[in-house]
């Protein structure tokens, strides 16, 4: 046995969750983060609007940023993990902020703080419209300075199995396959995007920490709570949709159908500041009454000096699709972007497994309900992946100090998964699922999923990067369908 396998957390995930986890664990800890490409390539770094909470906020109230993620998450929030998450916001915010992550300020020197829908107070703090990148770079700046952690990067994680003293995890880092031994495992592993033909996640987001979990026997609760942004760019074209933000609209963006109409005053009194969901489903009901699926977010009524600073990085890549936002309207339409479930986790992200903790989306605390308030993301990875830590700190000390080794067997010999089992995966799921249930096409394409799953995890095939992908993209799809059928 190489001792050099053998960790006391693996964390598989390097996006703002599994970072800060790593930061707030024991330096006496002996760290291990897996990142399935390089460490800049998640959703957190996709991450536009900001981080939402009450932080020297002398106007707002952490009760008041609870009632918001509640009527936005239509009152199926867990009130206890929620309570948690608004009254620690503050903890974490001052913390991120000591490790250097700069956020906008206005003139007088306090914060710009932004508002975004669904909330009723400007409590988004942000980088101009990258703060997922910037809160995501300085963390990366401090978990590479800790002499305790170790970091592999482009590695696909293949199976995780538990042993008597922890867990066992299978990767494959090129043509290499590795193994690595723990006493405690934390998923950090993301979103569920690519399941759907259009999404705004990276293409890292395949499902497979939930889909580990899973064949591990832990509890998954509420996968089918999807979010679907109603402001995705619309090119008809990219399966990875680039987000316009929400802050956008916060900032006095109107939506307008394919008359060049506004549209939300007949579905909502909000109107564009509506929570997404309400959103996404009035774009629905208009391209229903209109008959075309023709929408476009106009902000062009505001300054362009203002736009180009504010959204810069929006503006940049909008600019390069051949559309000046200051003087163009922006074609949108709402494609998959955050899940609400997963993993299911207690107010310290522990699963049902003693041992293994899940945070960030992959994760199920409960306290977005069946709708994430903007901007709460970021702050509900940094709140429960410290206190994970917290968590497997105080464990720490019972923890054995032997290691099973186990051994993962392969049978390279085995032939390849068919071609298109990916395509066709996503091509059911846009049909039987997008923004609401297609009661006529659910169940055939349930029928057909589960088809595929079983052909995946009952025949031989080649254990490579195809093959683990498209067994996340179809267990996830099953669990999916299974909910809502």
């Amino acid at each position: 046995m190489n001792s050099s396998n053998n960790y006391d957390v693996i964390i598989i995930g390097s996006g703002i969750a599994g970072l800060y986890n790593a930061i707030n664990l024991s330096p006496a800890t002996r760290i291990l983060i897996i990142t399935k490409k390089e460490m800049t390539l998640c959703n957190s770094a996709l991450a536009q609007g900001g981080i939402a909470g009450v932080y020297n906020s002398p106007s707002d109230s952490p009760e008041n940023h609870m009632r918001d993620t509640l009527v936005a998450g239509g009152y199926k929030n867990d009130l206890k993990n929620l309570e948690i998450l608004v009254n620690e916001a503050e903890t974490d915010i001052g913390r991120i902020i000591e490790l250097g992550v700069d956020f906008d300020k206005n003139t007088d020197g306090d914060y710009d703080r932004t508002l975004e829908g669904g909330h009723t107070a400007r409590r988004i703090f942000h980088n101009a419209d990258a703060t997922g990148f910037e809160i995501l770079s300085k963390l990366i700046n401090t978990v590479s300075s800790l002499p305790n952690v170790d970091i592999i990067d482009n590695s696909l994680v293949c199976d995780v199995v538990k042993t008597t003293t922890g867990f066992s995890v299978d990767v494959l880092k090129g043509t290499q396959r590795l193994h690595y031994n723990s006493h405690f495992i934390v998923f950090a592993t993301g979103g569920i995007g690519r399941v759907y033909k259009f999404t705004t996640n990276s293409a890292i987001a395949t499902g497979d920490g939930i889909t580990f979990a899973h064949k591990l026997g832990l509890d998954i609760k509420n996968l089918s709570y999807i979010q679907f942004h109603p402001t995705a760019f619309n090119n008809r074209e990219t399966r990875e949709c680039f987000l316009i933000s929400e802050a956008v609209r916060g900032e006095g963006a109107y939506l307008r159908n394919c008359r060049f109409e506004r549209f939300m005053d007949k579905y909502d009194e909000r109107l564009e500041l509506a929570p997404r969901d309400v959103v996404s489903h009035s774009i629905l009901l208009e391209t229903k009454a209109t008959g075309s699926d023709n929408f476009y977010l106009d902000i062009t009524h505001k300054d362009k000096t203002f736009i180009v600073e504010r959204f810069p990085m929006i503006y940049k890549n909008l600019e390069k699709q051949g559309f000046d936002m200051s003087q163009d309207m922006i074609p949108i339409y709402p494609c998959q972007h955050y899940l609400m479930g997963g993993i299911k986790v207690d107010e310290f992200s522990q699963t049902s497994m003693e041992n293994a903790y899940a945070c960030g989306e992959c994760s199920c605390t409960g306290v977005h309900g069946n709708n994430r308030l903007a901007s709460n993301s970021l702050l509900e990875a940094l709140v429960f992946s410290r206190r994970a830590a917290a968590h497997i700190n105080l464990q720490f000390s019972n923890a054995t100090e032997s290691f099973e080794d186990y051994s993962f067997s392969h049978d390279e010999t085995a032939p390849v998964i068919p071609k298109g089992i990916r395509t066709k995966i996503r091509t059911i799921m846009q049909t039987s699922y997008f923004i609401e249930p297609d009661n006529e096409g659910l169940k055939t394409g349930f029928e057909e999923i589960k088809k595929i799953k079983d052909m995946l995890e009952n025949e031989r095939f080649k254990v490579d990067q195809d093959y683990v992908i498209a067994k996340s993209l179809a267990t996830i799809a099953y669990l999916i369908l299974k909910e809502v059928i």
